[in-house]
């Protein structure tokens, strides 16, 4: 795999440069010090994957994420210093297409980096990504239908998303009343260091509250909530939340197509589903075995997505009952719930 480098520190530069030497089938296409630079050259030898840098001076990562995006695409991984004081760039770079972020490796005090095992775990996982890795097989459940109580479970709409993910949910949940008679389950493909930030992120474009789902949790009307960790997200029996590290070598982390699933086999009433932008196939089969359930499933249309790879696998396999740009979606679900408490 072909890496490009973009910071404008020289010594992290050499760092990153030892560390994706000593990987065998990784080489360094090229690096840059600052976005400007980094725009012109994808632009003329595009590599695999850029480990990309925040702040910079003359073009930021973020801003140089989106010139790349739409110029000369390809998958690009944030590597930033600190993840908390650079939030909002890093939620800007990933609405952008950046695929996912992680903390820039430091010399530790025994002489080693620390960080580097997390760095180049998730170049691995990139590069399965970007090979169009395999979806592997679902483990069988056994059904096991739920007691409905008055007024408990709530009606449901369930998102996923990956690469431009954060800004598709928020365009989404900001034309939202904060009424919705529903609640909003989100499974964005993102490390779960990252999560406690997107949910503040999304927390300040609606008016809706936005959780991070723990263990256990039940969902509300008029609230969303946010998947938190890297196992996989799922509804159980119980019609709460729980997490689950199965299967195991499952590429996408979480998994979309793990609570459509999940949801297929023990949410009582049919909701509303939506497959938004991202690279793969992540959420197409769960999508289909949602709509065959009576659920309304809809695919962010080709137009609006940052990566057409996701929603276009749920339309070829006839997952979505529709195809939606972005910012029509938010009408959908009043369409189909409304405000209010339902009765």
């Amino acid at each position: 795999m072909r890496i490009a480098i973009v910071n404008d520190m020289s010594m992290t530069v050499e760092v990153l440069r030892r560390l994706v030497q000593t990987v065998p089938d990784y080489e360094v296409a090229w690096t840059a010090a600052d976005g400007i630079e980094a725009v012109d050259k994808c632009a003329r030898d595009t590599p695999d994957l850029i480990l990309m840098d925040l702040i910079m001076p003359l073009m930021d990562g973020a801003q140089a994420t989106r010139a790349i995006m739409k110029r000369s695409p390809c998958a690009i991984l944030l590597v930033t210093a600190t993840v908390t004081g650079n939030a909002d760039k890093v939620f800007e770079a990933l609405s952008w297409g950046a695929l996912d972020a992680v903390a820039t490796p430091v010399l530790g005090a025994r002489g080693g980096f620390e960080g580097a095992e997390m760095l180049l775990k998730k170049i691995a996982i990139l590069g399965q990504l970007v090979a169009h890795a395999k979806r592997s097989s679902v483990p069988a459940l056994p059904v096991m239908p739920a007691a409905a109580e008055p007024g408990w479970p709530p009606r449901l709409v369930a998102m996923g998303a990956s690469t431009g993910g954060p800004n598709a949910v928020a365009i989404i949940l900001r034309n939202l009343p904060e009424d919705l008679s529903a609640a909003l389950v989100v499974v964005q493909h993102l490390d779960e260091q990252f999560a406690p930030g997107l949910v503040d992120w999304l927390g300040d474009q609606t008016g809706l509250p936005v959780t991070l789902i723990r263990e256990g949790m039940a969902p509300e009307p008029s609230q969303v909530f946010v998947a938190g960790t890297n196992d996989h997200l799922v509804v159980g029996p119980d019609l709460r939340f729980h997490y689950t590290p199965d299967p195991v070598d499952y590429v996408y982390r979480p998994s979309v197509d793990e609570l459509f699933l999940s949801l297929d086999r023990y949410w009582p009433e049919p909701g509303l589903a939506c497959l938004l932008t991202g690279m793969g196939k992540d959420g197409a089969q769960g999508l289909l075995a949602l709509r065959q359930a009576g659920w309304r499933t809809i695919a962010q249309d080709e137009k609006t997505s940052i990566v057409y790879g996701m929603p276009r696998a749920a339309m070829e396999i006839h997952g979505a009952s529709e195809s939606l740009p972005v910012d029509s979606i938010a009408a959908a679900i009043l369409e189909e719930f409304g405000r209010g408490t339902p009765q």
